[in-house]
C-alpha cells in the first residue's frame, strides 16, 4: 500500500460542466467542507462567467481547470483526468455539479473517512458506489439564485424510489482508486483492472444488473430538476453522455418527487463548518517532498533484499510521477532506478502493478535521463517479452493463470515496436 503522504490530495473530484456558473461556488465550498482537497474541472463550451467564479480557487491551487470543448465529452474528460492525475490523489470522486456527496454516519465526519472505512474491509475493492437521493422541485417554478441549492430544495423521493431503467435512486456515482481504473464506459462506475471491483456501502460487489439501494452511511444528493425554470435551462445546455438527452416535460413530471422532507445535508454542512481546516498548498508540498525523499533514501535499491520490493512497484511509480510534478529531476531519475530494481529483484508483482507499469512505460522511457537508456534496454530485451509470453501462455509472475487478454497483448506488441 502506498503511503498516503505521497499523494498531493487524499480525495479529489473530477467533473465536467457547461454554464453552471450559478452553482459552482456553493458546490465547491460544500465539498471543501466535506473534506475534498482538489477539483479537476473540465469546461465544456460554457458561455457564462465561470472563469471569474473559479479564479480564486485556481489561484489557491484548489482547482485545476481544463478547457474541454465538443459533444458527448463526459467520459473522455474522466479518462483524461485519470490518465494525467492518477498518481496525484489517493481517491477520485466522479460526480456532476448538481450532485453533493453526503456522509450520514457521522455528522462531523469527512467523505474520505467513510470511504476508507467501507473499502478497507474489502481488499480487492477499488471503488465505492454511492446511491443517489433524488430531490424534486419543492414546487418552485422560478429560479432564485439569491439562495443556494441546498437551502432551496429540501424535498426528495423516498429512499427506494426507482423509475424503470432510466432514472431513480438505484443509480450510483462513485469514489474510486484511480490507479486501479482501466477505462471508463459510463459516468456512474469505473471499469477496473482484472481482480478489482466496485462495492456498495454494505460491502457487496456492485452489479449494474441487480442494484440494491443503500442509504444508511453515505449518499449523493442529486438536485437534478431544481425549479421548472432551471430545468428548462438544463434542456438548452444539452447532454454530456452518449445516447438521447432525457430532458423533456415528461421527465420533469416523473422525477418531480417531493414526498420526503430532508435537510440533513444542511445540518452536516453546519457541523463541518465549525471545525473546518484545510492543508495549505505550501504545507502540502512540504509534506509530500519530505515523504518522497524519505522513501527514495531509505536505502540503496541494489542493497535491499528481495522481500523488500514486494508490493512496492506502485509506490515507486507514484514517486516518479510526484517528482515529475514537482520538477525534481534528481528524485525522478532515482525513482526510475527504484522501479528498475523492483522489476529485477521481485517476482511477486500484482496484476494491478503490471497494468500500472505498462500504462506508465511510454512516459518513463521518454524522460531525458541517463539511466533511462539502461531501463529502455531492460524493458525491450527482458521485461515486455516476458509480459508478452505471460499473456500468451501464463506463468507464475502474478500467481494466476487467467491473465490472457488479447487487447493487452496487442498493446505490449505496440510498445515493443515503439521502443525498438
Amino acid at each position: 500500500m502506498v503511503d498516503k503522504n505521497l499523494f498531493l490530495y487524499d480525495l479529489a473530484i473530477v467533473a465536467i460542466f457547461k454554464n453552471e456558473g450559478h452553482y459552482l461556488k456553493e458546490w465547491i465550498d460544500y465539498h471543501l467542507l466535506a473534506g475534498v482537497e482538489h477539483f479537476y474541472l473540465y469546461n465544456n463550451d460554457s458561455s457564462d462567467d465561470y472563469k471569474e467564479i473559479l479564479a480564486p480557487y485556481v489561484e489557491k491551487n484548489l482547482v485545476t481547470l481544463t478547457e474541454f470543448p465538443g459533444k458527448i465529452m463526459q467520459c473522455p474528460a474522466y479518462e483524461d483526468a485519470i490518465d494525467k492525475y492518477r498518481f496525484e490523489c489517493r481517491y477520485m470522486a466522479f460526480i456532476d455539479c448538481d450532485e453533493f456527496i453526503y456522509p450520514k454516519v457521522d455528522i462531523g465526519g469527512s467523505i474520505i473517512e467513510v470511504v476508507d472505512e467501507i473499502l478497507s474491509d474489502v481488499p480487492d475493492a477499488a471503488g465505492l458506489a454511492i446511491n443517489w437521493q433524488c430531490f424534486g422541485s419543492n414546487g418552485q417554478e422560478k429560479a432564485d439564485y439569491s439562495r443556494g441549492v441546498l437551502e432551496r430544495f429540501t424535498r426528495r423521493a423516498p429512499d427506494d424510489w426507482r423509475l424503470g431503467n432510466v432514472y431513480g435512486n438505484d443509480y450510483p456515482k462513485s469514489v474510486s482508486n484511480p490507479r486501479r481504473i482501466d477505462f471508463v464506459a459510463t459516468p456512474h462506475t469505473m471499469n477496473f483492472f482484472k481482480g478489482f471491483y466496485t462495492i456498495n456501502e454494505v460491502g457487496e460487489k456492485f452489479e449494474s444488473s441487480k442494484v440494491q439501494i443503500h442509504t444508511e452511511k453515505i449518499v449523493v444528493n442529486h438536485y437534478y430538476l431544481k425549479s421548472r425554470e432551471e430545468f428548462n435551462l438544463k434542456i438548452s445546455r444539452g447532454w454530456a453522455c452518449p445516447g438521447k438527452a432525457p430532458y423533456n416535460d415528461e421527465r420533469f413530471k416523473n422525477c418531480d418527487r417531493n414526498e420526503i422532507f430532508d435537510d440533513g445535508i444542511l445540518k452536516y454542512q453546519a457541523a463541518r463548518a465549525e471545525a473546518y481546516s484545510i492543508e495549505s498548498h505550501e504545507q502540502r508540498l512540504s509534506r509530500v517532498k519530505k515523504t518522497l525523499i524519505d522513501t527514495l533514501n531509505q536505502c540503496h535499491p541494489a542493497d535491499a533484499p528481495e522481500e523488500f520490493f514486494v508490493g512496492k512497484l506502485e509506490t515507486f511509480l507514484t514517486c516518479r510521477a510526484l517528482a515529475q510534478k514537482l520538477g525534481d529531476d534528481m528524485a525522478e531519475e532515482f525513482s526510475i532506478i527504484w522501479i528498475y530494481w523492483t522489476l529485477v529483484k521481485s517476482n511477486k508483482k500484482t496484476r494491478a502493478e503490471i497494468y500500472q507499469l505498462i500504462h506508465a512505460l511510454p512516459e518513463i522511457l521518454a524522460r531525458p535521463f541517463f539511466f533511462c537508456k539502461k531501463f529502455k534496454n531492460f524493458v525491450q530485451e527482458s521485461l515486455l517479452p516476458a509480459f508478452r509470453d505471460f499473456l500468451k501462455n501464463g506463468n507464475v509472475m502474478t500467481g494466476t493463470k487467467d491473465w490472457i487478454e488479447r487487447a493487452d497483448l496487442i498493446y505490449i506488441q505496440k510498445l515493443l515496436r515503439l521502443i525498438k
